[in-house]
This record gives C-alpha cells, sequence and structure tokens, in this order.
C-alpha cells in the first residue's frame, strides 16, 4: 500500500468495522474516495436516528433490488441479530412482499421498495415515513439506501467475493437482467477480465 492507503486502512481497522472488506477494498485503490466513503458508511451504518432493526431492513431491500451476495450475506445475521424475524428476511430473500405485524416495518419496507424500484415514492408512503421518524430520520433513511445502493454496485461491478467457506443466499429470481450473458462483444475486447492489470 502507498502511504495514503496505509493511512486510511488504518483508520478503518481501528474504528468500528475492525477490519478492511467488502467495497472498501476496491475503493481502498483511491485513498481519498475510500476515506470519505468509510466515514459516510460509518455514520450511516452505525449513527443515524433509526433504530438498528430498521436499518438493517432498509439494506436487505437494498441487497435483494441488486442481488448483490455479500451484502445480503453480512446484513441478514445483522438483521437477525438486530431482531427482525425469519418470515420477513425469508419473504425478501425470495423477492415477496412480506406479511407485517409492525406498522413501522412496513413503512420502511414500502419506503425503500419503491425508491430502489421506481426512483421514486408516493406522496402517502413519504408522509407516513416521515410522520413516524421526523425529517432527519427521513433524510438519513433516503440517503442509508442511496449508499447501499453504491454498495451493492460496487462489490457486484468488481466481483468482491464472499468471505471463504460462505454460500450464496440469494436465489435469481425471474426477469433477472443478468441472468444470460449480455454484451459479450464489448467483453471481447478485453479477454483478461476483470482480474487485468489494466483494472
Amino acid at each position: 500500500m502507498t502511504p495514503d492507503q496505509r493511512r486510511v486502512y488504518d483508520k478503518v481497522v481501528s474504528g468500528p468495522r475492525g477490519v478492511v472488506v467488502g467495497p472498501l477494498r476496491a475503493a481502498l485503490h483511491s485513498p481519498k474516495l475510500a476515506d470519505s466513503w468509510q466515514q459516510l458508511g460509518a455514520f450511516l451504518r452505525y449513527e443515524t436516528s433509526l433504530p438498528a432493526r430498521f436499518s438493517e431492513l432498509a439494506i436487505l431491500v437494498t441487497a435483494r433490488r441488486w442481488n448483490c451476495q455479500l451484502e445480503w450475506s453480512v446484513h441478514e445475521a445483522a438483521a437477525r441479530k438486530a431482531g427482525l424475524g425469519d418470515p420477513l428476511i425469508e419473504a425478501i430473500r425470495w423477492g415477496r412482499r412480506p406479511a407485517f405485524d409492525d406498522p413501522d416495518e412496513a413503512g420502511i419496507y414500502e419506503y425503500s421498495r419503491q425508491l430502489q424500484e421506481a426512483g421514486q415514492v408516493s406522496d402517502e408512503v413519504y408522509q407516513r415515513v416521515r410522520e413516524r421518524w421526523d425529517v432527519v430520520g427521513i433524510v438519513e433513511l433516503t440517503a442509508l439506501l442511496g449508499y447501499y445502493a453504491m454498495v451493492a454496485m460496487t462489490l457486484n461491478a468488481h466481483q468482491i467475493p464472499l468471505p471463504e467457506g460462505a454460500e450464496a443466499l440469494l436465489p435469481r429470481l425471474p426477469n433477472d437482467p443478468c441472468q444470460e450473458p449480455v454484451g459479450e462483444e464489448l467483453l471481447a475486447s478485453n479477454p483478461a477480465g476483470r482480474g487485468s492489470e489494466k483494472d
């Protein structure tokens, strides 16, 4: 590592994460990006006004939307630890709407689903979530969703692997655009793939 990379690396491992994992493995190639990334991520995961249960619910919706195996693997365990039930987690895993007993969970789920799938949120859902969590809460929730979408895209694009011994837990869903190879004629110009020295 360069001195700048080492500085950011040491900052990450001395913080609440304890290790450099996931998207930071890629971002560390650009130390300024990695430093900003880890600060934003630490705040959104550990310091928002939202209880961990609701943050983890939003992250699971994001991981499912972007078919991100590593994000799901990490946050499924975190979601259970935070108090989300197995039926809710399993419904999201299989791309189904969960049956909710808790209206707060239902609001977070629907806000997250609409924003991830449609790029916007209905007035009714927006007002429901804002009334429950106030302006600060809904601003933080929106930032959390955007951040974990960026995480998912980074993990997927650079094919950051699952931890050794971990299994892929997300099944393929119908109409997945990555089910079949796309743009093979473009990939042919770089036969070495993502691991080439040019990357």
